[in-house]
């Protein structure tokens, strides 16, 4: 069965209290240009879209995405204008960076215009020591809102995790060397 967890920065604040980074790409000028670095291009001028492959090295902003395959969508803009980048579909190896943050999985669709990116397969999310796993990721650049469902099916993703459920690890704060509180003793 699928899990969500509704407020995935929620969680990484709570256990970490870095309020920083949870919340990297709020906002993101997804209109800012886009630099893209492969190893090979084509271009399907017909089907307006472009196909770099080989260590592909996509920037935006403050944002990196690293891949094998990346396949951009766009449109003209006017006669005579530069093209609109409208989606950007990585496969092979992602890996998706931001500051303090790090996401890989097997896939990535950055929608620019609905301000989202999707990360499939194999999900991984890094925020210094805290971990998170599962089968998809979604993240709203407005809201910064990250969802993550698991896996219909599969293996244990963490030591004694379920398969197919979202699973995590969270760092605790030292607290120094605070003994607990004693447990109350019972009056008569």
């Amino acid at each position: 069965m699928t899990r969500l967890v509704p407020l995935l920065s929620l969680l990484l604040l709570g256990a970490s209290g870095a309020t920083a980074h949870a919340q990297a790409l709020k906002n993101h000028d997804t209109r800012a240009p886009v630099d893209v670095e492969a190893d090979r291009i084509e271009v399907q001028d017909r089907a307006d879209r472009a196909i770099f492959s080989g260590n592909v090295r996509v920037r935006q902003s403050g944002l990196a995405l690293d891949s094998q395959r990346v396949t951009v969508a766009y449109a003209d803009a006017a006669a005579g204008s530069s093209i609109q980048i409208r989606r950007l579909d990585a496969a092979g190896g992602v890996v998706v960076r931001s500051r303090g943050e790090t996401a890989r999985g097997d896939f990535a669709i950055y929608d620019l215009d609905r301000r989202q990116i999707t990360m499939l397969g194999n999900v991984i999310l890094d925020q210094g020591s805290n971990h998170l796993r599962g089968a998809r990721l979604v993240y709203d650049l407005d809201s910064g809102r990250a969802s993550v469902d698991g896996a219909a099916t599969g293996g244990p993703r963490i030591e004694g995790g379920t398969g197919g459920r979202v699973t995590g690890r969270f760092t605790v704060p030292d607290r120094g060397n605070a003994a607990p509180n004693p447990a109350p003793t019972p009056q008569p």
